[in-house]
């Protein structure tokens, strides 16, 4: 099958912090605004999460459509991780950072030894899609208990968090572009640091001004990232700008050509 995954470009960055966004206020939205309780909210959306991956795991290519809407569930879910572990079983933050940090390591580790490359550039298996997946999946709780830390344990506040958090993301794009930072290591750090960005500038504009936000509430908040990460969508459907283009497999030579 052709690669799972789209191509990294500037749209790809931009619709992911949104997607982190999304994650982060649509779980208080679920959890909260609609009164499902986080253990409900938990088990519906990992149903749907699970029906989703069916059907991109069934996929023969990459489809903008679906490969990010199991972004935007996986985000979701990630966050529910988290917040499962320290508000219904009372795990620190100060522990679950560095628990997922060690999954999202072992997760590596396990992909590289069986398939000897950690590029997004190969997703051509099913058992690199799972390694992939797996690996997203533990991104965004650990983006998401790395957030809560620094904007709520640490009480840096959400804006000042984004911050922190856009300016590590910009020294791991000057440690590639200037220094030699290997690129499948810089896009993973990026990846892990854009979730807890996505869900601090989340947190900003949806929580109440008392409690250092803006006040849109996670209805608008929500409705606004998913109508711009739609609009993206279409558009990459349309142009294509991001399929990864793979070179095709040169021809086998018959034996019978190097006998003449």
């Amino acid at each position: 099958m052709l690669n799972k995954v789209p191509e990294v470009t500037l749209y790809f960055w931009i619709i992911k912090i949104l997607c982190t966004t999304v994650g982060e206020t649509a779980a208080d939205l679920l959890n909260t605004n609609l009164n499902l309780g986080l253990t409900n909210t938990s088990v519906v959306m990992t149903l749907l999460l699970l029906i989703t991956l069916f059907f991109q795991f069934r996929a023969n290519a990459y489809v903008p459509g679906l490969y990010w809407f199991a972004v935007v569930l996986i985000s979701v879910v990630g966050t529910l991780v988290s917040d499962n572990l320290t508000d219904n079983l009372g795990v620190s933050l100060t522990v679950t950072t560095p628990i997922f940090a060690v999954l999202l390591a072992i997760t590596f580790a396990a992909w590289y030894a069986s398939e000897r490359t950690l590029s997004i550039h190969t997703i051509r298996t099913v058992r690199r899609e799972g390694f992939y997946w797996l690996a997203i999946l533990f991104t965004f709780a650990l983006g998401t208990s790395a957030g809560d830390l620094t904007a709520e344990r640490l009480n840096l506040g959400y804006w000042v968090s984004a911050v922190l958090f856009g300016a590590l993301i910009a020294a791991v794009t000057a440690a590639h572009s200037w220094f030699k930072l290997g690129a499948v290591l810089a896009f993973w750090i990026a990846y892990v640091l854009t979730r807890p960005l996505g869900a601090s500038i989340g947190d900003y504009l949806s929580q109440a001004k008392a409690d250092g936000g803006l006040g849109l509430g996670t209805v608008g908040t929500s409705m606004i990232f998913l109508v711009t990460i739609l609009a993206l969508v279409i558009y990459l459907t349309v142009t294509r700008r991001d399929v990864i283009e793979v070179e095709p497999e040169p021809e086998a030579v018959p034996e019978a050509a190097y006998e003449r």
